[in-house]
């Protein structure tokens, strides 16, 4: 390689294979699972949509959850960029090609570390979406031409991190969430952003506009009925649960689906398998989906259902590791959509879900940071892993409770450091608006906090 900045697309070709394979499972510390001939690569091609006259690869990368490492100085997490960039090679030689990020991902360094890894490969071999993420301006209390500027200057430093001076794909951000129809308005139309984007795509410099959509349904169907913009996609939330059994103020995806398709609008998905919890499900659910195919990830189930819907531009997965990337690449390399009687099954299982009471935690950590120092999603995952896994203590007469509790008390102080578990938090609230699950973050940081000192005093 002539030049460790910028690959050729031949010398691209030429190294990617087994070498950038290798490559980032040890960048990932993981080396024990990748063949080194080269037939950890799927058999067939992957499923391309052309849906908005673009060849979109149907597994699309979320750059939410790049891997991270600590931080040279001991303070806080970076984004290990020998990582992304292994990452980043895998997946476009196996005709990956549709890469979404935001400027407030990883902390707010997703875009630069998608925008390095990206230009070191021609521009023409991907698809570049990213947002218009003032949300947190308008939370901060921004409005007006202060608003405006501060989020003209994002759109700008997107350009910059993310070393493009064109958007593929761009979206104005988790419209429906907070206050609803008011936010919107404050966000979009009362400052002029709007309007402003929307020059910016007769420019040329956004190809095509969408909106991520969570929340309110009102805002939903004002965008697609009044706001008079021609959408060229639009990303919902989608997955085998949430089709019917949307929680909080999600709504279904049966319905923003097919609101979707009936204008012809491409959907693009998010939260295929909401946030990991379908990958993580109940081991009473991983058997009944490992009964019907035992050569197959419970992850894959919950791709397939995403990707089976013809409308569906391509499917968005926040893969971390080499793993995930390359399971998903074995399910889209083709494709097999579900049967009916598949459809059927996993509505089945998603009712059998409905009967394990998890938190509907994603972790998308847009709660995060909070000011007292709470590892939120690290909470919510642990307790939620617990139930999935049958260790939740329930009484103190059960026959497990006695190893339930152990397990649930040691695994908490590993996964959530004791400065910053539940009894740290105040109640202040400042997470809720920021939660697309519309979860009341206070009152369950609360419910497990009483939850956890009855397990230390062994009084359930």
């Amino acid at each position: 390689m002539k030049d460790k900045k910028t690959i050729s697309r031949r010398d691209f070709l030429k190294v990617a294979g087994v070498a950038s394979a290798v490559a980032g499972l040890a960048a990932c510390g993981r080396t024990d699972s990748l063949p080194t001939d080269g037939s950890d690569a799927p058999l067939g091609e992957m499923t391309r949509r052309n849906l908005t006259g673009d060849n979109v690869s149907l597994l699309g990368y979320g750059c939410m959850r790049w891997p991270m490492k600590p931080a040279a100085d001991g303070k806080g997490e970076v984004v290990d960029q020998d990582a992304v960039n292994a990452l980043v090679d895998y997946a476009l030689v196996h005709n990956v090609n549709y890469f979404d990020t935001a400027p407030p991902y990883c902390q707010g360094l997703s875009e630069e570390a998608t925008g390095i890894a990206l230009s070191r490969h021609p521009r023409d071999s991907y698809y570049i979406a990213t947002k218009m993420s003032n949300h947190r301006l308008y939370g901060a209390g921004l409005r007006g031409k202060d608003l405006h500027d501060a989020s003209v200057q994002m759109y700008h430093n997107s350009f910059k991190n993310l070393r493009t001076d064109y958007f593929d794909y761009y979206l104005f951000h988790i419209l429906g969430t907070g206050a609803g129809m008011e936010e919107m308005r404050g966000r979009l139309y009362d400052c002029g952003i709007a309007d402003f984007i929307l020059k910016e795509k007769e420019s040329g410099r956004i190809r095509k506009l969408g909106f991520s959509f969570h929340g309110d349904v009102k805002v939903f169907d004002y965008m697609l009925q009044e706001s008079g913009i021609p959408w060229d996609f639009v990303q919902i939330q989608l997955n085998y649960l949430d089709w019917r059994h949307a929680s909080g103020m999600n709504v279904n995806a049966e319905y923003l689906y097919g609101e979707l398709a009936k204008r012809n609008i491409p959907a693009v998905i998010m939260e295929p398998l909401l946030g990991g919890r379908l990958s993580k499900v109940h081991d009473h659910i991983v058997a009944k989906l490992k009964q019907r195919e035992p050569e197959r990830s419970v992850a894959s189930w919950a791709f397939r259902f995403a990707g089976s819907f013809p409308n569906v531009l391509t499917v968005l997965s926040g893969m971390t590791y080499m793993e995930h990337l390359q399971d998903n690449l074995r399910t889209y390399s083709p494709l097999q959509p579900l049967t009916d009687e598949e459809f059927a099954f996993l509505q089945e299982t998603a009712s059998l879900m409905m009967q394990y009471p998890t938190v509907p935690c994603n972790d998308c950590k847009y709660c995060m940071p909070c000011p007292y120092g709470l590892d939120i999603p690290a909470i919510l995952l642990h307790y939620n892993k617990c139930i999935n896994e049958g260790n939740m203590p329930h009484n103190v007469g059960d026959d497990n409770y006695k190893q339930a509790r152990r397990a649930f008390l040691v695994g908490y102080d590993r996964s959530v450091p004791k400065l910053r578990q539940t009894n740290h938090c105040i109640g202040c609230g400042q997470c809720n608006p920021h939660c697309p699950q519309s979860i009341d973050i206070p009152k369950e940081m609360q419910r497990i906090d009483h939850f956890v000192e009855r397990l230390k005093q062994n009084n359930l």
